[in-house]
């Protein structure tokens, strides 16, 4: 998938880190995005048997902390990817 982007011209970043601000303190919490591509989309890969409510809230997490819009959550797991295995998530949109 990376490989596609790049052939592409895309720009991604590959497992960046996210540092937390709280209260004016960095906080190296760990946290990873798998993808950032263009400095504007969030791409969370997963590879479960369905998808789960905690998966979504972490992208809505990551999409908050790296002040981004849009995010991908795809689930390499489903028999039709199209159809099953992309959700997508905008921050900010109430479903």
């Amino acid at each position: 998938m990376t490989f596609e982007l790049l052939r592409r011209g895309l720009r991604i970043e590959r497992q960046k880190a996210l540092p937390v601000v709280y209260k004016g303190e960095r906080l190296d919490c760990g946290f990873r995005i798998d993808l950032l591509v263009e400095n504007s989309v969030v791409v969370e890969i997963k590879a479960v048997e369905r998808l789960e409510r905690v998966y979504s809230a972490q992208l809505l997490s990551y999409l908050r902390f790296a002040r981004c819009q849009v995010g991908l959550l795809l689930n390499f797991n489903v028999k039709w990817f199209v159809e099953d295995g992309v959700k997508r998530i905008v921050n900010g949109f109430q479903e």
